[in-house]
């Protein structure tokens, strides 16, 4: 069995996990989260776009969408277990229940938004091409309208739109790519700006406070209640070559407390990470690369 990580951080890969149901495909993984009843909903670009397992044994519980979405992205489960998930290629961002309800839709559905150019912004409103959602404690909707406009969202709960930051650079509070995005204990906004390798942090108005740059090209962060931040590692970059690919595990302060990578992480191409309540680390590979979700297994 494959094992992985170092000192307090180390795992077992579990080959068996999950039980697909015969004769389906997960396909492409985009993205993948688990709420409060250890249940992992596999957002992923097949003919059920989201399929959920008992976090456990793999088990299948079942699945929703079908038919829903155009390109399945980013995913984030909330602390009422709310569904989130965003349509890279319709440009919207939608909430659902558990059981697949749609409660709310932001953006405006096959329409792509432009509000960053080359000569600056313009008024209009999201999205384009949107990659990440989060929720903050107080309801607040965060979303990485990430792959045409640069830039990070903050609704209010109802969807009103409260705030965007962000332009083209590789600067401190400029984005080559808002690729995902998460909110920690402390309310703060980690926002992975994966072409430039690198995880940039703000407050909720969008202030700089810092960056971690010991990170390769990062896909996708899940910060735990436990205030530990998993990074999922795509491992590669334009703007510094060939990188490995894998996962790091920094406190809130950014400490480096673990990580596996290249080779010995059994991994090509992750794309989404996400923790249970036994701080097993489930991680969606995306593409000709990936279709797989990794569950590992905290020893």
């Amino acid at each position: 069995m494959l094992t992985v990580g170092y000192g307090d951080f180390r795992y077992e890969l579990d080959e068996s996990w999950p039980t697909v149901p015969e004769g389906w495909s997960l396909g492409s993984v985009s993205d993948l989260a688990i709420d409060s009843r250890d249940r992992v909903f596999i957002f992923n670009r097949h003919k059920h776009p989201v399929a959920v397992f008992e976090a456990d044994s793999g088990s299948f519980v079942t699945s929703w969408g079908e038919g829903a979405f155009k390109e399945p992205h980013g995913m984030y489960i909330d602390a009422d277990d709310y569904v989130w998930v965003t349509d890279r290629q319709d440009h919207v961002v939608t909430k659902h229940t558990r059981h697949g309800e749609k409660l709310l839709e932001l953006g405006r559905r096959g329409w792509a938004m432009m509000t960053v150019t080359p000569y600056g912004t313009s008024l209009d409103g999201p999205f384009n091409m949107p990659a990440g959602v989060a929720i903050a404690q107080d309801g607040a909707i965060f979303v990485a309208d990430g792959y045409g406009n640069h830039q990070v969202r903050r609704f209010s709960p109802e969807g009103e739109l409260e705030l965007s930051w962000g332009t083209s650079g590789t600067e401190p509070g400029q984005f080559a790519l808002v690729h995902n995005i998460g909110i920690d204990t402390q309310g703060r906004v980690l926002v992975c700006d994966r072409e430039s390798s690198r995880i940039q942090i703000f407050d909720r108005e969008g202030q700089f406070i810092e960056m971690w740059e010991d990170v390769n090209s990062p896909g996708d962060v899940y910060i735990s209640p436990d205030k530990l931040v998993y990074v999922a590692e795509q491992g590669r970059s334009m703007a510094r070559g060939p990188e490995p690919v894998g996962v790091s595990i920094f406190t809130e302060a950014g400490e480096l407390v673990g990580r596996f990578r290249g080779e010995e992480s059994g991994m090509r191409m992750p794309h989404s990470i996400w923790t249970d309540s036994h701080s097993n680390i489930f991680v969606g590979e995306l593409g000709d690369h990936g279709n797989h979700v990794r569950k590992f297994v905290k020893i």
